[in-house]
C-alpha cells in the first residue's frame, strides 16, 4: 500500500514537473506505463532532468528528458522511439544533431559514445562542414567510448565494439566491427553462417 501510495506520488509529482518543459510524446512508452500501469522510471528521469536544467541550465532546448551528464544538441534532428529513452539517461554521450541522427528501436547505446554528423572546417575551425547524416540501425549495440562520425549508416543489429571509431558505413548490419578505424571483425546473420556450413560440409 505504501508503495503504490510513493509510486502515485512520484508520477504526480513528475508530470508536474513536466508541464512546459517537454513535448508528452516522449512521456510514453514502457519507461511510463506497463501493462496500463504508471512506471516510476520515466519520471525519476523527468524530476532529475527538469530540477538540474533549472539549476545548472543543461540540455534546455531538448524536448525530452536527458541525464546532466551527457548532452544533445540539435534535438529537433534526433528521431528515436520513446522506448529508448534510456539512451539519453547515461554518463559522457554527446548526441551532435546539427545534422540528422536516427536511431533504430532497441538499440542500446553505451557511456561515452559521440555521435558526430558534421567536423569541423579544416580551413575554418570557428565553423563546420556540411552536416551528413547518422543512421543507426534496430537492436544496436554502440560499444563504450565509441564514436561515429558523419555519413555513416549501421544496419540491423550491429555490434559497436568499445573504444571504435566509425568511419564508414556497415548498412548489410548483423555484424560485429571495431577498431580504429572501424572494421568488420565477423558475421552475426545466421544465415550467414548455415551458408559457410554447407560449404565446408561440401569441401570434405
Amino acid at each position: 500500500m505504501l508503495k503504490m501510495i510513493k509510486c502515485n506520488l512520484i508520477v504526480l509529482y513528475g508530470k508536474y514537473k513536466a508541464r512546459g518543459v517537454y513535448d508528452s510524446q516522449y512521456l510514453t512508452g514502457k519507461w511510463f506505463e506497463q501493462d496500463g500501469q504508471p512506471v516510476i522510471t520515466g519520471w525519476r528521469w523527468v524530476i532529475r532532468d527538469s530540477t538540474d536544467r533549472k539549476r545548472l541550465g543543461t540540455n534546455g532546448d531538448t524536448p525530452w528528458p536527458v541525464s546532466t551528464f551527457s548532452c544533445v544538441t540539435g534535438a529537433c534532428n534526433i528521431t528515436f522511439h520513446p522506448d529508448d529513452l534510456n539512451n539519453f539517461q547515461g554518463i559522457g554521450c554527446y548526441f551532435q544533431g546539427i545534422g540528422k541522427i536516427t536511431i533504430g528501436r532497441g538499440t542500446y547505446i553505451a557511456a561515452n559514445v559521440g555521435i558526430i554528423t558534421a567536423n569541423h572546417s579544416m580551413d575554418n575551425l570557428n565553423e563546420h562542414d556540411e552536416p551528413e547524416p547518422v543512421t543507426l540501425g534496430n537492436r544496436c549495440w554502440i560499444g563504450m567510448n565509441s564514436v561515429i562520425l558523419p555519413g555513416v549508416t549501421l544496419g540491423d543489429h550491429t555490434i559497436v565494439g568499445a573504444g571504435s571509431v566509425v568511419t564508414k558505413s556497415f548498412p548489410d548490419g548483423d555484424c560485429v566491427i571495431a577498431g580504429n578505424p572501424a572494421r568488420m571483425i565477423r558475421r552475426l546473420n545466421s544465415l550467414e553462417g548455415e551458408k559457410e556450413n554447407e560449404e565446408n560440409t561440401e569441401v570434405r
